[in-house]
C-alpha cells in the first residue's frame, strides 16, 4: 500500500541554519482586475468563509451560487473600475507600499526582518507568502493584520488561513498574532493627525462622521468584541481632536443582505443630516488602514451623493492613514514591540562562518 503523506515535501533540515524572522502584513483581499469573471472568483472566496456569513452553510451556498455569484459579479466590478488606477487596485497599492515602509522603519532600528504582505482573498495569499518565507529560512514570523478593531470575519479569518497552511506544514515557524490595536496610542495619534492637517486645508465641518465597516448585529450577543472597539476608537479620536459628543457621529456601513447589522447605518445617517439642515460633514472612516473599495466608491461616491440629494451643501471624505509616516511609525512600533524576545539581527550564515574559520586557519598555517 502506497503512504501519502498529508504534508507538503520540504526541503531536508540542514543543520546550523540561520533563524531568521520575518513579519507578514495580512489585508482583506481584492480581484486581480476589475472585470465580472475576476470579481466572481474573488467574491466566490470571500463569501464562501464561513467566518464571512454565519448561516446555515447549505443554505447559503445555495443562495450564493444560485443567486450572488450571478448577479452581483458584474455591479460590483462596474464598481471596481471606478476606483482602479493604471497600478491596479488602491488597496494592492496601498498595503504592499506600508510593508516596504514597515521593512525600511524597522531597517533603522536595526531590525533585519523581511517583511511581506499578503490578501486574505485572492492574490497575493497568505499561504503562497507563508511558503516564500520558509524558502527563505525565516523561523518566526509575527503575522500584522491590517485591522485595527478585532472581528471574526478579518482578523480570525486571518488566523484561519495561518492555521489551516500550518496544518499542512512539517516544520511550522514560531507564529505570533497581533489581534487588535484599536486603542494603541500611535494609530490613535496618526488618526488624529490626518484629521487636523485636513482641517487646517479645507477648514472644519458641522459633523465628523467615523464611518467603520459593518458586520451583523446578532455577532455583537455571540461574543464579538468589534462593536464595542470600534466606539472605543471613535471615542479616544474624538477626545485626540478635542470634540464633544454633538460634533461627530458614529456609524456603520456596508451592510449585506436582510439582516440587522450594527447601527446606525452610515448611508441613511447622512440622508437624515442632509435632511436636517446639516450644511456641511466630513467622514473618515478610521476601521480601514488602507484606502479601497470601501471608501473610495461607497463612501466618496454613494454617500457623497446621498448626501447632498438630501440637502447637504459640502461633503468632504478624509482619506485613509496609508502611507503616513505617523501611521508607518505607528504600525513600526506595535511590529517592534510584538517582536520583543525574538532575534532580529542575522548572524552570518552557517557557510560564511566556515569559510570565514577556514580562512582564519589557513592564515595561521601560513604564519
Amino acid at each position: 500500500m502506497l503512504f501519502t503523506s498529508p504534508f507538503q515535501p520540504e526541503p531536508p533540515f540542514t543543520h546550523g541554519q540561520v533563524p531568521r524572522t520575518a513579519v507578514l502584513l495580512c489585508n482583506l483581499g481584492t480581484p486581480d482586475e476589475p472585470t465580472a469573471p475576476a470579481v466572481r472568483r474573488y467574491l466566490a472566496e470571500f463569501l464562501s468563509d464561513p467566518r464571512v456569513v454565519e448561516i446555515p452553510r447549505l443554505l447559503w451556498l445555495l443562495i450564493l451560487h444560485g443567486i450572488i455569484l450571478r448577479t452581483r459579479p458584474a455591479k460590483s466590478a462596474a464598481k471596481y473600475a471606478s476606483v482602479w488606477t493604471p497600478e491596479g487596485s488602491p488597496l494592492k497599492i496601498w498595503t504592499e507600499k506600508q510593508a516596504k515602509l514597515l521593512q525600511g522603519w524597522l531597517g533603522q532600528r536595526n531590525h533585519q526582518v523581511k517583511v511581506r504582505w499578503a490578501m486574505r482573498y485572492g492574490s497575493t495569499s497568505i499561504a503562497s507568502q507563508l511558503d516564500a518565507m520558509k524558502a527563505d529560512g525565516v523561523t518566526r514570523v509575527l503575522i500584522v493584520p491590517a485591522y485595527p478593531q478585532y472581528s471574526g470575519p478579518t482578523t480570525a479569518s486571518v488566523c484561519d488561513a495561518v492555521f489551516a497552511w500550518a496544518a499542512k506544514t512539517r516544520a511550522i515557524p514560531e507564529l505570533r498574532f497581533i489581534n487588535r490595536y484599536h486603542d494603541d496610542a500611535g494609530y490613535i495619534s496618526a488618526l488624529g493627525a490626518s484629521v487636523r492637517r485636513y482641517w487646517m486645508a479645507h477648514g472644519k465641518p458641522d459633523q465628523l462622521v467615523m464611518s467603520f465597516h459593518g458586520v451583523p448585529a446578532r455577532t455583537l450577543q455571540l461574543g464579538d468584541m468589534y462593536h464595542c472597539e470600534c466606539f472605543k476608537t471613535a471615542r479616544l479620536l474624538a477626545q485626540e481632536l478635542g470634540l464633544s459628543k454633538d460634533q461627530y457621529k458614529v456609524t456603520f456601513q456596508s451592510r449585506l443582505g436582510r439582516a440587522k447589522w450594527l447601527e446606525p447605518y452610515t448611508e441613511p445617517s447622512l440622508i437624515a443630516m442632509g435632511q436636517a439642515g446639516v450644511k456641511r460633514v466630513d467622514v473618515i472612516c478610521p476601521g480601514f488602514t488602507s484606502d479601497c473599495l470601501e471608501t473610495l466608491e461607497e463612501i466618496n461616491m454613494e454617500a457623497r451623493e446621498a448626501f447632498l440629494h438630501a440637502g447637504g451643501q459640502a461633503f468632504h471624505y478624509i482619506p485613509c492613514l496609508n502611507d503616513d509616516p505617523d501611521w508607518i511609525t505607528a504600525l513600526c512600533n506595535l511590529a517592534q514591540k510584538h517582536l520583543q524576545g525574538w532575534p532580529t539581527q542575522e548572524t552570518p550564515d552557517a557557510a560564511a562562518l566556515q569559510a570565514s574559520r577556514a580562512a582564519a586557519l589557513a592564515l595561521g598555517a601560513k604564519q
